[in-house]
């Protein structure tokens, strides 16, 4: 059963992940809550699975010329940098308040998402 979850969670993660929207975002609480895996252990999880996921989609966003190499390498650049002092941080805190963080971040993130609908209302054809 638990090959069978976890191969459900890789093709939940890597729908989204292939979207642009973060796979990791559904993929750390599935592992976490049902996979029973601790909240550090699925985030080191997410990362290596994010790596090849990343790589098929940008070939593919790509190929369809969606990928805007000047605004990209800045925040490519910016975000190497900060992930280093990322890993750090969690590495330096306990399961239970990297969790609360991250429940913490998630939430603040579908606010924000449902806000944006109401308030940044962008032309229809976009």
């Amino acid at each position: 059963m638990e090959i069978f979850l976890l191969i459900l969670f890789g093709l939940l993660g890597g729908i989204l992940g292939g979207m642009g929207m973060g796979g990791g975002t559904l993929l750390i609480p599935l592992l976490t809550i049902f996979a029973k895996i601790s909240q550090i252990e699925s985030q080191a999880i997410n990362l290596i699975a994010f790596i090849p996921m990343a790589i098929i989609a940008l070939i593919i966003h790509t190929k369809n010329k969606l990928v805007n190499f000047k605004v990209s390498i800045p925040l490519v650049i910016t975000g190497v940098i900060f992930s280093v002092l990322g890993s750090m941080l969690a590495n330096s805190l306990n399961a239970l308040t990297l969790k609360v963080l991250f429940g913490i971040f998630l939430v603040a993130l579908g606010l924000f998402q449902i806000g944006s609908l109401f308030f940044f209302k962008k032309d229809e054809k976009q």
